[in-house]
């Protein structure tokens, strides 16, 4: 995902495969496998062009963390207990964030 956020607009397969194996060895068809399943899970969106798909993201990154806290906390158990748990491993600054959030979010204003 992090790689075709980097991208100013769609991705085909093999742009993002050429990016990956200058950093290590992988095989085209993981590639591939990866993008068509995070597609099914509706995180990317694709269109056809030519021969192969140019994918685009459904998510900003942090639409894509906000769904994977959501997922974390519905499978974490008691929800009061995960998120004090999660409060406490907070630092100073992201303590703060949280406290303006919820205050804007309370005070009925739009993110």
């Amino acid at each position: 995902m992090h790689l075709v956020w980097g991208h100013d607009g769609p991705v085909t397969v093999r742009e993002l495969f050429d990016e990956l194996r200058q950093e290590r060895v992988i095989a085209y068809t993981t590639v591939m496998s990866t993008m068509d399943n995070l597609h099914r899970k509706g995180w990317l969106t694709r269109v056809k062009d030519g021969k192969a798909y140019r994918y685009t993201a459904t998510a900003s990154r942090e639409e894509y963390s906000a769904r994977l806290m959501r997922e974390a906390l519905d499978g974490g158990g008691d929800t009061e207990a995960v998120l004090s748990h999660f409060v406490a491993e907070m630092g100073g600054a992201e303590s703060e964030v949280l406290r303006t959030v919820v205050r804007r979010l309370a005070g009925g204003q739009p993110g």
